[in-house]
């Protein structure tokens, strides 16, 4: 028994957007400690014998800390091999991957990365709206909605101040501020989506611009989890025109 950590994201949360490396090694587990995040079904792939934790790791419910889930791996590790850390969307994009990387590593357990389907990609294509296109946005920004501090990122002060598509992930709790942030830059004008569950079957999408999203979010009762997209690309989703009419006629 060689004790191992294969860090495998799972994708944006639709089962099948797992890659087929990761599928290889669930089926290689001796115990696997997957996120909130991480698609249940997944675990089918694991041997029946494995040992499969649920460690939680969603914001503002109760999981492990981080501190608890760094030791865990290490002990499932030196007690039964192959420990499987089943991660939401990709381990090393806001995931703590590379912590738990470090940490393993000082105990000279070997450690594997397999990287994952980001949610803030794959979540935007979801609803037909890419991060970017030809003419409309030339780059993207991907920024946590909130700091180890709690607060706003500074990065997103500058991001309001650019023209790429902005995607922002855990920052429903800090909607208002944000949307707040981005008008107060004149950028209150600009298209913004939030998709909650993204790629799963309960997808929700709630379509509008960044001064009335706050509203809009609370009229239509979409939480976390949820991307927030801002930027011009929004404008290219189905619905956008038809809804930005009705909220200028709302408006009036």
């Amino acid at each position: 028994m060689k004790p191992k950590l294969t860090l495998v994201g799972a994708g944006p949360g639709d089962g099948e957007l797992i890659t087929l490396k990761g599928i290889r090694a669930l089926r290689q587990a001796d115990v696997v400690l997957y996120d909130d995040l991480a698609n249940d079904t997944l675990l089918e792939f694991a041997p029946e014998q494995a040992l499969k934790i649920y460690v939680g790791k969603r914001a503002g419910q109760p999981s492990f800390a981080q501190e608890e889930i760094n030791e865990l791996i290490v002990r499932f590790a030196q007690e039964h091999g192959h420990v499987v850390r089943l991660k939401g969307g990709d381990p090393y994009v806001f995931g703590r991957g590379y912590e738990e990387y470090d940490y393993v590593r000082q105990y000279g357990i070997e450690c594997t990365v397999i990287s994952g389907v980001s949610s803030s990609i794959a979540v935007p294509a979801s609803q037909g709206i890419p991060v970017t296109s030809r003419g409309v946005s030339e780059s993207f920004w991907v920024i946590t909605g909130t700091t180890r501090k709690g607060e706003l990122s500074d990065d997103l002060r500058l991001a309001a101040q650019s023209k790429a598509t902005i995607v922002v992930l855990m920052g429903m709790s800090k909607l208002t501020e944000i949307c707040t942030l981005f008008s107060e830059a004149g950028r209150g004008h600009l298209p913004m989506a939030i998709v909650q569950n993204g790629t799963r079957p309960d997808e929700q999408c709630v379509i509008g611009q960044v001064w009335n999203m706050p509203q809009l979010a609370a009229e239509q009762g979409v939480g976390a989890p949820a991307v927030l997209v801002i930027g011009e690309v929004v404008a290219l989703h189905p619905s956008y025109l038809a809804e930005s009419m009705r909220n200028f006629s709302m408006a009036w």
